[in-house]
């Protein structure tokens, strides 16, 4: 059984800074909590052995690259077996942004990018392969 790691109010505010900005420097990082930039980096390496940070990422606009379709897509298999070559086929498929197993309605729920309507038609087809599915537009993003 895996036991939760304990951070301190430390520990909880460097993870803090790096969720905001994970271009901040340890140096940055260590003048808001009252450290120096290696205290914080080796604060940092604990959180990672830990798994508690698990990587970085960016924030990116997919519309400056020309992803203008955003779709929220409720998959329907249509078989028990489908499900492994299903999740093959999304974890691997680039228009894929995210991808859920869920309860109630659907077995899955995904976030697909797109450049156009036709781009986006063809991934519908190929998802037809595993079974049906419900689609959803994003009209604009809130939060």
């Amino acid at each position: 059984m895996m036991t939760t790691p304990f951070i301190d109010d430390t520990d909880y505010r460097i993870l803090q800074y790096l969720i905001e900005d994970s271009t901040l420097s340890h140096k940055e990082i260590g003048e808001h909590v009252h450290m120096t930039g290696q205290a914080v980096g080796a604060r940092i390496r604990r959180m990672r052995e830990l798994e508690i940070i698990e990587g970085y990422t960016i924030r990116w606009n997919p519309l400056k690259i020309g992803q203008s379709i955003h779709a929220f897509i409720t998959v329907f298999l249509s078989s028990g077996s489908a499900h492994a070559l299903f999740q093959k086929f999304a974890l691997h498929h680039n228009s894929v942004a995210e991808l859920h197993r869920v309860s109630g309605e659907g077995c899955y729920w995904m976030r697909v990018r797109a450049a156009d309507q036709e781009e986006l038609n063809a991934f519908l087809d190929e998802l037809l392969k595993f079974g049906n599915y419900r689609v959803n537009l994003g009209l604009g993003q809130l939060k």
